[in-house]
């Protein structure tokens, strides 16, 4: 079989050796026994993504190797999953990475007004990292809470994943605030509904 050559040039090389804590180290054995005899590559995304959580919220050459390793994988093949799916950062990324959902549900919620709100508060444009670190910014695909929107997710360096609905510019700073206060701002719809029950319950109508 024949190998294509993949350019690594997005690849972070931190110099430092990774390893899984002895807690993810045990979860990884776990998650690998779930699959059939020579099927355990099949485990390289949850791994992936236990390794992910471990860095702070990306993926540095050094991890992607260990998963590699661990796997019996040819390094590159690890790279190449790393690199196509987007749930992957290859690069660094603030305490707290803000994903606004931008795909038409959202946008015709008013996904653009969420967007400069983020970045009107974080100080950046999407993509980018503030300059104390706490916060990165990108638009992201269909996130699933399409009832709820407009919505943003953020995952923060303590591994924690969460969904804020319903979002406003108003909702947008408190969220943001609550976090670089060290405060953990309650998941789900901001505008005072329970889940997705009708918005008319919280307006009184």
């Amino acid at each position: 079989m024949t190998i294509t050559k993949m350019h690594h040039a997005d690849l972070v090389d931190t110099d430092e050796r990774f390893a899984f804590t002895a807690e993810n180290a045990q979860k990884a054995q776990e998650i690998i026994a779930r699959y059939p005899a020579g099927r355990q590559q099949s485990a390289v995304m949850p791994l992936l993504t236990m390794a992910q959580k471990q860095c702070g919220g990306w993926l540095p050459k050094q991890a992607m190797d260990y998963v590699a390793e661990m796997l019996g994988m040819v390094p590159v093949r690890v790279y190449e999953v790393a690199s196509f799916y987007t749930m992957y950062n290859l690069k660094p990324v603030g305490k707290h990475f803000v994903q606004v959902c931008t795909t038409t549900p959202c946008w015709l919620r008013g996904s653009d007004a969420i967007v400069s709100a983020c970045e009107k508060k974080i100080g950046v444009k999407c993509g980018g990292t503030s300059a104390d670190g706490q916060f990165t910014l990108v638009e992201a695909e269909c996130l699933g809470a399409c009832v709820n929107a407009p919505m943003f997710q953020i995952t923060s360096a303590d591994g924690s994943d969460e969904f804020y609905e319903d979002l406003t510019p108003e909702a947008v700073e408190k969220v943001l605030d609550a976090l670089a206060r060290g405060e953990k701002p309650k998941p789900g719809p901001q505008s005072g509904r329970k889940s997705s029950e009708p918005l008319a319950s919280v307006e009184g109508k």
